[in-house]
């Protein structure tokens, strides 16, 4: 029993190469087209950063504005109210 094990493991044959590894790299062109694809992404990734961040300001300034409005508004209410009673 030992020397069947022995004799499968002996018999296992190493594979070998039977395509030359330099002619199915990518190379030097396909380093370049993958270096490209990356500054394109980086690119857009910070457009889009930049983008969503002024979406996001303007909102910010939006809000302000209407919360000005809308205080001058109650101001104006309460002044025109409290005029109104004392006549």
């Amino acid at each position: 029993m030992i020397e069947a094990l022995l004799a499968a493991v002996a018999a296992t044959p190493t594979p070998t190469p039977t395509v030359d590894p330099n002619l199915v790299s990518p190379g030097p062109m396909g380093f370049a087209i993958v270096a490209v694809i990356v500054v394109l992404a980086a690119v857009l990734i910070w457009d889009m950063q930049r983008r969503i961040r002024r979406v996001r300001y303007r909102e910010e300034v939006r809000e302000e504005l209407d919360a000005e409005e809308a205080a001058a508004r109650a101001e104006d209410a309460g002044e025109n109210g409290a005029g109104d009673t004392k006549a």
